[in-house]
């Protein structure tokens, strides 16, 4: 005997349609990740007041620039952060609001 579910069909078909699978799933988990490390958050906040370039942004968060090279590049990969050149120097900015968004989301969440 098939079991019965509580929810109406509506209800279902819209979790059916919601519930996120395949690439977007993998793309979602991708992008939730980058939120799971320490240096990139504090990396991303630096940069949701002011671009900057790795030596500001060595000197402000206190970390080497072999580090911050490392996670820079990780956020440029998964295209969170874009670079703009002047000169010799490369400045990092966010892509998006939506990335500060984000992360004054999980701030408002966790101080609610």
């Amino acid at each position: 005997m098939a079991e019965m579910l509580l929810l109406d069909r509506r209800t279902q078909g819209m979790v059916e349609d919601y519930v996120p699978e395949g690439e977007l799933l993998t793309s979602l988990v991708r992008f939730f990740s980058v939120f799971s490390d320490p240096t990139r958050l504090r990396i991303l906040s630096a940069l949701a007041i002011s671009e900057m370039c790795v030596t500001d942004l060595s000197r402000v968060l206190g970390l080497n620039q072999t580090t911050l090279s490392h996670q820079l590049r990780f956020l440029k990969d998964a295209s969170l952060v874009h670079t703009d050149r002047h000169g010799k120097i490369i400045f990092y900015y966010l892509r998006s609001e939506v990335v500060n968004d984000v992360l004054l989301k999980g701030m408002e969440f966790l101080c609610d």
